[in-house]
């Protein structure tokens, strides 16, 4: 079964719904408040964990500076649809989580966009 890692911007409830269904997640606000995001990704990759964020920083070190990751679902959810997020979450990760390991997730209302990773050590600066 595939291991999460929550980011301190990931909604609290998301974290509750998961370990109710039985998913093992570790949740930075409970391990290591206000760690940097690199230590962060860092982490999620050392403990082979999905990265659970709302913070488009992740994008960034993904992408343009080519951190190394086990997968990342970014959450865009407004204010006004927050109350779904737990429960689209949960439906997201039984479906997918085995395409999630290789993958950046954005999770959207009513939208699911999986890219895949790119090949590491891609984005660097030569």
């Amino acid at each position: 079964m595939t291991g999460f890692l929550a980011d301190e911007s990931c909604d609290f409830a998301v974290v509750r719904t998961l370990r109710a269904a039985g998913y093992d997640v570790l949740a930075v606000s409970e391990r290591a408040p206000g760690a940097r995001d690199e230590d962060v990704i860092r982490f999620a990759t050392s403990e082979r964990r999905i990265l659970l964020t709302e913070d488009k920083d992740f994008g960034q070190l993904v992408f343009a500076a080519g951190k190394e990751t086990c997968g990342v679902i970014f959450i865009r959810y407004p204010a006004s649809l927050r109350s779904e997020l737990p429960q689209r979450v949960l439906d997201a990760v039984k479906r997918e989580s085995a395409r999630m390991e290789t993958a950046f997730v954005v999770l959207q209302p009513k939208r699911m966009r999986i890219s895949s990773l790119p090949k590491r050590g891609a984005g660097k600066p030569t």
